[in-house]
């Protein structure tokens, strides 16, 4: 079942950058992503509530659910967003794989965890084969003042989507469902980006157009409803630090997409970037390293 949830999580993230692509230029990117949650929210509740599978929660749990829809379902994206103004989305990636490693460190810092070192070492290698996949962009990103903020943001992005994680723990650990948490959490996300775009006058138009729609309930059902509740249960299930190892095949996925959409082409640096970031899904998965039988205390 975890390989199932696993995969199909990559599958669906890795396929999104085609639908949040053709969200971009009518509509402001708040509002899209308010959209979105508010949608994937709404049918996630009306799900729930039809099933009769919503479960109750006390202050502690909305407290939870709100923290997590401001990291998981509004900051996140808003920093990412904000980061390709400046810096290539290619960088953006290459940053947002560190999830692996920031998951480790939070999971040792709010629940004790051991570090698992074949996971860091994991972490390391498939950070590094995203370097070489991506190399053509990070060697022509030239340093300036906007490149250190789209680093910034991007960097605080993971560190909200790393966070939000940690909350799921939090959930998961308390008896909450990943369904029931996402439910409320992406209904809280929305209001959030709500209030921030009618405090800051932000217009609220939509766009009607076949592509629009399509990408909003793309990125809706089969991206958050679908693709979270699938990552936030593996987070449960295998820990923070495994599950977010989904970060480092997302490129993977969307580059692979991209070569039959868009014809990109593979170069003897790409392949190698690929290779080393299977191995470091084999070094996930397996319990052969050697390192298996040592954790850091």
């Amino acid at each position: 079942m975890n390989l199932f949830l696993y995969f199909l999580t990559v599958i669906i993230w890795g396929t999104t950058w085609i639908a949040i692509k053709l969200q971009l230029g009518v509509v402001a990117i708040p509002v899209s992503i308010f959209y979105r949650f508010a949608l994937a929210g709404l049918v996630l509740f009306a799900a729930l509530l039809l099933t009769r599978k919503l479960q109750r929660m006390d202050r502690r749990g909305h407290l939870l659910c709100l923290g997590q829809g401001l990291c998981l379902f509004c900051l996140n994206f808003l920093c990412f967003y904000t980061a390709t103004q400046w810096i290539p989305s290619g960088l953006v990636s290459v940053v947002f794989s560190a999830a692996t490693l920031w998951n480790a460190l939070n999971a040792r810092l709010w629940f004790g965890t051991r570090i698992a070192p074949r996971v860091m070492v994991a972490g390391v290698v498939g950070f590094s084969g995203l370097v070489l996949l991506f190399w053509p962009e990070l060697a022509g990103q030239q340093a300036s003042h906007e490149t250190l903020l789209g680093l910034g943001f991007a960097l605080l992005g993971t560190f909200c989507f790393s966070t939000g994680n940690m909350l799921s723990s939090l959930q998961q650990r308390a008896g909450l469902r990943p369904l029931t948490g996402n439910a409320y959490s992406m209904l809280y996300g929305a209001a959030v980006l709500l209030a921030g775009c009618l405090i800051a006058g932000v217009p609220f138009r939509f766009d009607t157009s076949t592509a629009y729609v399509g990408a909003l309930v793309y990125l809706a059902i089969p991206g958050s409803v679908i693709g979270f509740t699938a990552y936030l249960t593996l987070v449960g299930r295998m820990g923070p630090a495994r599950a977010a190892y989904c970060t480092v095949l997302f490129p993977v996925v969307a580059l692979s997409v991209s070569t039959f959409a868009e014809g990109y082409q593979w170069t003897p640096a790409a392949l190698l970037g690929l290779a080393l970031v299977m191995f470091g899904n084999l070094l996930v998965f397996t319990k052969w390293t050697p390192f298996a039988r040592r954790a850091v205390a």
